[in-house]
């Protein structure tokens, strides 16, 4: 049911087919014959050089699949010098992520509720956080109709099967769920809202997800203005909406249709990519779901992507090595887009240009 949740998406699963069917649409066209002995992939964003071009993406529930995996996430980043965004339903105190990584971003899923929306901001401020990530595609939670047929529910409820499923699991009950409990307690959603929230396990309780339907660009609006730091908006699809974004003050959006998790038959970030560049303006255009190999990262920065975020596959990384499994994943990404620089006669990402592809004429 573990990897069920984290793997899965909502309804159909059409969204998260159609993400990773997005970048197999493209070609590639290689200038070749040009000496790119001096190809570096570092970028600078928001004012920080980044020695890769990819980030960690928000992963709710993180340390519940592998052990403390905020903090593996954020350390991992850390040493290989990319961002890494806490998720709001993260079960660690975003202060001691800070701690682990102080160039961490923060996500937040926000009621259109001001003032519980100012407390959190003011939270995250001052845990010395320089950049915000507001999500906006969750008013409601998608109907991951996945997770009934897995057994998965939140709060987790131990029935027979469930039972079952982890007994068959010794690894993650023994080295996940078991040394949570033992070294820090019963986990708890920590950064919903500026209090803790309630234990992850708890029946008796939910964490607090009443009157994200009110959010509104007016919100947005103050938060601009209390918020001294970067801010982006994460989950824009429409071309619109990145215009709002960039009207109420934003520094850059986040184009995810949330891995497929939230509304079926969304289109692929990829797919309104070019129409959202055209419209950006100043702001910063960064790409993620369906993003697997340094191809697909190719693929996105030629079509004008600043930046790129991978989730599920730096979380499977994490439970299968911890920091050292999460290190060794964003080596090999690395190692990809040095190669594939190399191939289609690159020194840096900049020289890449929408004319380096092409759309296929028949799907692979």
């Amino acid at each position: 049911m573990i990897f069920q949740y984290v793997s899965g998406a909502v309804e159909t699963g059409s969204a998260l087919r159609g993400n990773l069917a997005a970048y197999r649409e493209y070609a590639l066209v290689p200038q070749l014959m040009r000496d790119t002995a001096a190809r570096s992939q570092a970028v600078t964003l928001f004012g920080r050089r980044y020695d890769a071009p990819f980030g960690v993406a928000p992963l709710g529930g993180a340390a519940f699949v592998a052990y403390r995996a905020d903090l593996v996430l954020a350390g991992a980043a850390a040493e290989m010098n990319v961002p890494m965004i806490l998720s709001a339903s993260s079960l660690i105190r975003l202060e001691e992520v800070q701690a682990r990584n102080r160039d961490a971003w923060f996500q937040a899923y926000l009621a259109g509720d001001q003032a519980r929306i100012d407390r959190l901001v003011d939270r995250v401020a001052r845990a010395g956080y320089g950049t915000l990530v507001v999500t906006a595609d969750t008013p409601v939670l998608g109907n991951r109709e996945h997770n009934t047929r897995s057994g998965f529910s939140m709060p987790i409820r131990i029935t027979p099967r469930v039972a079952v499923q982890s007994a068959l699991h010794p690894r993650w009950l023994l080295g996940t769920v078991a040394q949570t409990f033992l070294r820090h307690g019963p986990p708890h959603f920590e950064n919903t809202e500026a209090e803790r929230g309630p234990p992850m396990m708890s029946q008796n309780s939910l964490r607090n997800t009443t009157a994200r339907d009110r959010l509104a660009w007016s919100h947005l609006e103050a938060i601009r203005r209390r918020w001294k730091g970067t801010l982006l908006v994460k989950g824009l699809l429409a071309p619109g909406d990145v215009a709002m974004a960039r009207e109420c003050g934003a520094d850059g959006v986040i184009l995810s249709n949330h891995g497929g998790r939230q509304l079926d038959h969304a289109v692929a970030p990829l797919d309104v990519l070019p129409e959202v560049v055209a419209a950006k303006g100043g702001m910063k255009v960064i790409v993620d779901s369906g993003i697997r190999r340094g191809t697909d990262v190719i693929k996105a920065m030629a079509l004008g992507a600043d930046f790129v975020l991978l989730g599920r596959p730096f979380l499977y990384a994490a439970a299968l090595g911890g920091q050292h499994g999460v290190l060794h994943a964003m080596r090999i990404l690395k190692e990809e887009i040095n190669r594939d620089m190399a191939l289609m006669g690159l020194n840096s990402l900049s020289e890449l240009t929408p004319d380096m592809l092409r759309r296929r004429t028949a799907p692979l």
